[in-house]
């Protein structure tokens, strides 16, 4: 989301790099801003996975709210996950004043910034969780039911490390790269991030011409990534390149075939007020 905006993209949001640091830098830790607990029923786990205990923020203009959004729509979870909409508080006052709330609820005197994604308990008023790739495990995990008819499994532990692996590969090589080549200062560096794009592009359209999907033959928390990271390159990042380099960027016709059908698919929703309508509570 926008860094003008008060609800912020995620504490795992990158901060603007060196122009030519080949890889995105994150915020350091900052606490109380970050706050990590988890669903489960083990050790690990602090909040019991029970359906309609729980409330999704999610942010209108925030890529990994999407990531979240379109998870829950593959899942089935749009009517045991609650979700609600923010935006800037005068757009949605009840929606941001409630975040803020859990915020303060969660830390004493809580004063930083008020992230979404956020998931939130609604039996403590609490946050569970601003880290998105731990609400999206937790919500394939814990409070999904993978056996129903047509849902996918997104996160199969055969394939977990390498969701993860590309996950961070998008990050850095796709939508960070993509970034540094529309807006560096130095040509040599823009230069350098367009290259790294179009390996990282070239390699994700290759694997496409032997597979449906991500990772394989059947649907996963990958392509969830994957669709969105790729939107995002349409339809916000390719519009700072210049006209050759958005030209290059465009060459890739498995990518765009694969956008293309996953789109088809109704989970698979380019806006967020698209998707919740009126779902949004």
């Amino acid at each position: 989301m926008s860094e003008t905006f008060p609800v912020s993209s995620g504490p795992a949001a990158l901060l603007d790099p060196d122009p030519c640091s080949p890889r995105p830098r994150i915020a350091p830790p900052a606490p109380p801003h970050r706050f990590r607990s988890r669903i489960g029923v083990d050790l690990a786990g602090g909040f019991y996975p029970v359906p309609h205990r729980y409330r999704l923020y999610l942010s209108a203009s925030c890529p990994l709210s999407l990531r979240v959004s379109i998870t829950l729509d593959l899942l089935g979870l749009r009517d045991t996950v609650a979700t609600t909409l923010v935006g800037l508080p005068d757009d949605t006052p009840e929606a941001y004043a409630a975040l803020r709330g859990a915020y303060e609820a969660t830390w004493h005197r809580y004063s930083g910034p008020v992230d979404a994604p956020a998931l939130c308990d609604r039996w403590t008023g609490r946050v569970v969780s601003n880290h998105t790739p731990d609400i999206l495990r937790d919500l394939a995990g814990h409070l999904s039911d993978d056996s129903g008819t047509g849902r996918p499994r997104l996160r199969p532990a055969a394939l977990a490390t390498d969701i993860d692996a590309l996950r961070d590969l998008l990050d850095a090589d796709i939508t960070h790269a993509a970034r540094q080549a529309g807006t560096a200062a130095e040509a040599e560096c823009r230069d350098a991030a367009l290259e790294r794009l179009l390996t990282a592009l070239g390699r994700l359209d290759r694997g496409l011409t032997a597979a449906p999907y991500a990772l394989g033959e059947e649907l996963t928390a990958a392509d969830v990534d994957l669709w969105v990271a790729l939107v995002q390159l349409d339809t916000e990042h390719r519009l700072r390149l210049d006209t050759d380099a958005a030209d290059r960027v465009s060459r890739h016709g498995q990518l765009r075939a694969y956008v293309r059908r996953l789109h088809a698919h109704p989970a698979f929703h380019t806006t967020l007020p698209e998707a919740l309508q009126d779902e949004v509570s």
